[in-house]
């Protein structure tokens, strides 16, 4: 029986804590919502329906949440007259990836008043780019053997452990997943036998189900798409996996429901400080503190300021942004950004219920096969990057992700780049200890420093010990902000996430019977919101069809419904559509096109919700779609008059209508005898008449095609595919190679504009012969010369230029806008980090 906690309650403008139970000692409640605040458990049999969903807890509305922080326009709206701002909170936590969220769980359940704020969305970065597992990491214990490393020993056993919390606190999220190694030399069983037996050894009484051996016949019947050349068997071990971004939602609304005020789209701009105060532990301080910050509503510009006694730096790939706010620009960074691409192919690649290791790639590193969400997920890699806010999957990534997959799945089966239903690309923070000696060497795990003002820097680590990390970052922050008096003990290792109490395996069943729902729909709601999934269902309208009853998808390919989104914005502080579509539901992760194909629908629905007009509905399909592009989807277009190739350009080589048409009116021509065939040497005359290479096309026939002399009509759609992902590949490097060289362009020309700003001292003249002759010679690229111009046309300099000048900026027309677009982009965030730095940005000096 499941236990209940007392239920809390609160008058107009006073929040009343009250302790619950021995399981919940230390655990302060606070209500910020309309309502009386519920008990998180209310469900007695685990799996039964909810007669009256109003038992179960609501978040405060997202301007309850601004109320609280103390924003002005929020406190004036009459609906949160019942709400009063916070004087000042013990902890202002920045950052709302898996890190952050977990800090402000660990500090709100131990009786903390903790804000937490999100530039984007809640796991808008790394924390929704993961490779999905939860583990200890097989290939750190082997090199923890290898190396005997005692470090890397700790650190799997630490993980493990922290597996084992995952999977009990949120089980309906979190799942044990058989991995299979195959096995190509005989020397190898008894190496990686001894290796998974070791891996369960040291999970101990928390190890998940025990491995074992398959021989070659039972792996083939396992995997049925495994190589099976030079096979002499396979181990299959069990690790954790989850669903990554749906995890971090549930762990930020935990953190809400013990107290915590979580805001996403609200920017910190500065930091606030103060003359020192607080001695207790203060050893290295300087002479000022921070003591909270002035923070920035993304959406509508409000400013306002949320103090604390402690700031808590929980950015993951931006965490050196924050230090220079900090402590300036002149700031050592100790991040070293590392970029993990993964792809997503159809889920007839591999087995629905088994995923799959190469532990020895062509250059080394690891990669998964991993079956997720009803696709499989392939990765990753592992090479130095830019930090970028969206950053782009490389094609030399994307292609060698591709070769590896062919090396050990069977020779019939062909992975084209063409199958690649998305892919993205996340950032690892990987991190140098600026405390350290050596502060060049990155370090092992996770890092904790806290600067001389008292800015607390969490960095580094991974998705599967996000709890211990922000258990030991909260340890610290008591310690340094002097909060002991206030804090009880860590009970995260016990405290469930919301929606895990009612929910059991066999749920969906009675969501089914209780909704119409289909059985896939109604898997996947239990599968990501738990018990919550009565309050889905509730809101799902009905189809108008005999069966199912209720829940209209929004792609027929995947089992997302609509009023998946209504709950999204009234439930779980979804704010645009990229946050529903790639966060709350993972469909821009699964398939960017499907996604694209659904997101009217998804912005109509929020658009009633939210009382959007035409404008902003604009607004945000425009900024979904170039979400999309980083999500693999490279070239979108809502034009009505693209051609057929245009149209299936960087999506799936599978063939659209009008060219099957084609193809089969070009086919049937030469089909003398209607027998569904023609003959191999009239294949080239086809080619010819498609416009396709026929020489390309001979180097696809297969050897038997050539022993029969003719080609069906199937074997005949192989070789147009064949050339199809040739020419794909081909345009992909042409393409690469191209923003490649306008990458290093941009970056000379960034440095000339530094420069022009270090100099500005110089007279007018001198600045106009120097550097815009500088910019005319860097910016060769004919988009990057368009917007040269056009600003030179803004510009005083513009008067004393000569027709010769203007006639070669001409000669700079723009030849792909999309790069103009990247370049005024740049020059926006160029202009946001002047501004950072104390600097102006004179837009009539460029």
């Amino acid at each position: 029986m499941a236990h209940r906690f007392a239920q809390l309650l609160r008058s107009r403008n006073t929040a009343v804590a009250i302790a619950s139970g021995a399981s919940a000692v230390g655990v302060v409640y606070y209500l910020n919502s309309r309502k009386p605040f519920q008990s998180l458990i209310t469900i007695e049999a685990e799996g039964a329906n909810p007669k009256d969903f109003s038992q179960l807890w609501s978040p405060p509305s997202r301007s309850e949440v601004l109320a609280r922080l103390g924003n002005p326009d929020a406190l004036k709206d009459k609906a949160n007259k019942h709400v009063a701002p916070e004087s000042e909170f013990d902890l202002l936590i920045v950052g709302g990836g898996a890190t952050g969220v977990g800090c402000a769980l660990d500090a709100a359940t131990r009786g903390l008043k903790v804000a937490l704020v999100e530039r984007d969305d809640f796991a808008s970065g790394t924390s929704s780019r993961s490779t999905k597992l939860v583990h200890g990491g097989v290939r750190y214990l082997e090199k923890a053997f290898k190396e005997l490393d005692i470090e890397q020993y700790k650190l799997v056993v630490e993980a493990l452990h922290e597996r084992s919390t995952f999977l009990k606190i949120a089980p309906y999220l979190a799942y044990q997943l058989p991995i299979m190694l195959p096995i190509y030399k005989y020397w190898q069983i008894p190496y990686f036998y001894a290796g998974c037996k070791a891996y369960e050894l040291l999970a101990g009484k928390e190890g998940l189900s025990p491995s074992y051996f398959l021989g070659k016949r039972k792996a083939k019947e396992a995997f049925p798409m495994l190589r099976t050349e030079n096979l002499v068997g396979a181990i299959v071990y069990y690790d954790g996996a989850h669903n990554d971004s749906r995890m971090n939602v549930a762990i930020a609304l935990t953190a809400a429901a013990h107290g915590a005020a979580i805001a996403n789209h609200v920017e910190v701009v500065e930091l606030i400080k103060k003359p020192r105060t607080t001695f207790f532990g203060n050893a290295g301080f300087g002479e000022k503190e921070i003591c909270g910050a002035v923070v920035r509503d993304t959406f509508t510009g409000v400013q306002w300021t949320i103090k604390a006694k402690g700031v808590i730096n929980a950015t993951g790939p931006f965490t050196d942004h924050l230090r220079k706010l900090d402590t300036g620009i002149s700031t050592k960074e100790i991040v070293a950004p590392s970029a993990g691409v993964h792809i997503v192919l159809p889920n007839y690649f591999g087995p629905r219920n088994m995923g799959l290791l190469d532990p020895s790639t062509s250059d080394g590193r690891v990669i998964y096969f991993l079956p997720w969400q009803g696709n499989i997920l392939a990765g990753t890699t592992d090479s130095p990057t830019n930090v970028e806010y969206n950053p782009l999957p490389s094609e030399k990534d994307i292609l060698w992700i591709l070769s590896e997959i062919e090396g050990y799945l069977d020779p019939s089966i062909k992975v084209r780049r063409g199958d690649v239903l998305a892919a993205w690309s996340g950032i690892r923070p990987l991190v140098r200890d600026p405390a350290a000696k050596n502060t060049e060497s990155l370090v092992r795990n996770h890092m904790i420093n806290v600067s001389e003002s008292g800015l607390l820097t969490i960095a580094g680590g991974k998705w599967t010990t996000y709890r211990a990390m922000a258990e030991e970052t909260i340890d610290v922050a008591i310690e340094k902000f002097d909060l002991k008096n206030k804090a009880g003990p860590c009970v995260t290792t016990r405290t469930p996430l919301i929606g895990a109490q009612g929910w059991n395996e066999n749920m969906f069943i009675r969501l089914i019977q209780s909704y119409g729902l289909e059985t896939e729909v109604a898997k996947h709601l239990a599968e990501s919101y738990g018990d919550r999934a009565w309050v889905v269902a509730s809101m799902s309208g009905m189809t108008g069809e005999r069966w199912p009853i209720h829940g209209k998808r929004l792609s027929p390919q995947y089992p997302f419904i609509e009023a998946e989104v209504k709950y999204a914005v009234r439930k779980e502080y979804a704010c645009t559509a990229v946050d529903v579509i790639a966060r709350r539901m993972r469909l821009a992760m699964l398939n960017a096109q499907a996604a694209k194909d659904a997101l009217p629908r998804v912005i109509e629905i929020m658009a009633q919700e939210l009382s959007w007009s035409k404008d902003r509905q604009k607004q945000e399909f425009e900024g979904a779609i170039e979400f999309l592009k980083c999500m693999g989807l490279q070239y979108l277009s809502t034009s009505a008059n693209l051609g057929v190739e245009d149209k299936t350009y960087y999506t799936r080589n599978h063939f659209v209508p009008e060219e099957l048409e084609r193809y089969q009116r070009e086919f049937h021509k030469l089909d003398y005898d209607r027998d569904g065939r023609i003959r191999l040497r009239d294949l080239s005359k086809v080619l010819y008449a498609l416009g396709e290479s026929s020489s390309e096309g001979s180097k696809f026939v297969t050897e038997d095609v050539k022993t029969k002399g003719v080609l069906e009509f199937g074997e005949f759609l192989d070789v147009l595919s064949d050339v199809k992902e040739a020419r794909l590949r081909k345009q992909f490097a042409h393409d690469s190679l191209h923003c490649s060289v306008w990458m290093n362009k941009k970056t000379t020309t960034a440095h000339v504009l530094q420069q022009s700003f270090e100099e500005r001292k110089l007279n007018r003249e001198n600045f106009k012969r120097k550097y815009v002759s500088d910019f005319a010679s860097n910016w060769q690229d004919a988009a990057i010369g368009a917007s040269i111009k056009a600003e030179m046309k803004k510009s005083c300099v513009q008067q004393s230029l000569t027709d010769v000048d203007l006639a070669k900026s001409e000669l700079l027309v723009l030849r792909r806008r999309d790069m103009c677009k990247l370049f005024q982009q740049d020059m926006k965030t160029y202009k946001n980090e002047l501004e950072l730095r104390g600097l102006s940005f004179h837009e009539d000096r460029i």
